[in-house]
């Protein structure tokens, strides 16, 4: 297992960053390259594999060398938190729950306290995740299995939402090319540059910076040998958090609520 940094989130506060000391990447495709896993706040998340050449880091569910980047993305597409450094083969599950991100999230101290009411249920400020993360208070999670219309149609709004995400990671990787080829550094280093990119990334976008349509369209190609890793879904939940789905679902339904 490599040596990694400490497990504190890198918060990153467009254009500045607040390094809190830092990282924790979701995933990073090792031979290296970048493997991704992202988070978006109404909030959600994903993440992104990186290559890595180093044989030290254990093979991912895909059979190549990877590093983990997860990472929380606002509305307007910048990264907010990010932990980079484990390797691909690491579940989702498992990074996000030692991140100080989950902590604070846990705590309820990462947001403001706000809630609104569905009905006779208060939800607070939430993020949303795929399928590999656990449904909790504070994230939201697609439906899974044989669905119905009204559970399609969460989904479906919960993947607008999500584009965001994609978005920003796809932008991430075209602007930054060396995060889809074989990095050739420590593993101690890779953390170092991916971080950097994120908050290359987000000055870039802050400001307004040009991105050509052909950079995504090459990234996508450098990226095609390299296909992201599945991962296990999680389907515990409690009682209490499933209610809060069910209410925000049926505010779709009802059009109590709108994304």
């Amino acid at each position: 297992m490599p040596q990694l940094p400490n497990d504190s989130p890198v918060i990153m506060k467009t254009p500045a960053i607040d390094f809190q000391t830092s990282v924790l990447v979701r995933k990073c495709t090792a031979s290296p390259i970048l493997q991704e896993k992202a988070l978006h706040a109404m909030g959600q998340g994903e993440e992104d594999h990186a290559h890595t050449g180093d044989t030290v880091i254990d093979r991912n569910r895909k059979g190549y060398f990877s590093m983990v980047l997860q990472a929380l993305v606002d509305h307007k597409g910048h990264f907010t938190n990010i932990n980079v450094g484990w390797p691909g083969k690491v579940h989702d599950t498992h990074v996000f729950r030692i991140a100080g991100l989950f902590q604070q999230l846990q705590q309820g101290t990462y947001f403001p306290d706000q809630k609104i009411t569905f009905g006779d249920v208060e939800m607070p400020i939430v993020i949303l995740g795929d399928p590999a993360y656990p449904l909790m208070p504070w994230l939201m999670k697609p439906y899974t299995g044989t669905l119905d219309s009204s559970q399609e149609l969460f989904n479906y709004r919960l993947s607008k939402c999500r584009m965001v995400v994609e978005c920003a990671f796809g932008h991430l990787k075209a602007r930054w090319h060396s995060l889809l080829s074989r990095l050739d550094l420590s593993e101690t280093n890779i953390p170092i540059i991916i971080t950097a990119c994120c908050a290359l990334y987000n000055i870039c976008e802050s400001k307004g910076e040009t991105f050509m349509a052909g950079w995504e369209v090459e990234a996508n190609l450098l990226a095609a040998g390299f296909a992201q890793p599945d991962t296990r879904v999680v389907r515990r939940a409690q009682e209490g958090v499933v209610r809060i789905r069910e209410a925000l679902k049926t505010s779709f339904m009802t059009g109590q609520a709108t994304v």
